[in-house]
């Protein structure tokens, strides 16, 4: 068994499938943390299968893709943390 065709069949359908539920999640969230959460946890998904996509099909390039996105998503959480704490001292 090749790394490509273990990555292709095994590791690429799982992550799917976690993206799948994160997404049901975002969907039936009960309040906006636990959606805010979701989408976070939706973001390294999408860069956990950039990367073995990137390792899969040999091109780096996806590499700098999910390294940029990692780092928009941390400022994402950074943002929405700060504002939770001034909603919290505020109100």
């Amino acid at each position: 068994m090749s790394l490509a065709f273990f990555t292709t069949w095994i590791i690429l359908p799982l992550l799917g499938l976690g993206l799948l539920i994160t997404f049901i999640r975002v969907v039936r969230g009960p309040s906006l943390p636990d959606r805010v959460v979701a989408l976070d946890l939706m973001a390294t998904f999408i860069i956990a299968i950039s990367a073995v996509y990137s390792i899969s099909s040999n091109q780096p390039s996806y590499l700098d893709a999910a390294v940029v996105l990692a780092l928009i998503t941390f400022l994402g959480t950074v943002a929405f943390a700060y504002y939770l704490h001034r909603r919290g001292t505020d109100a």
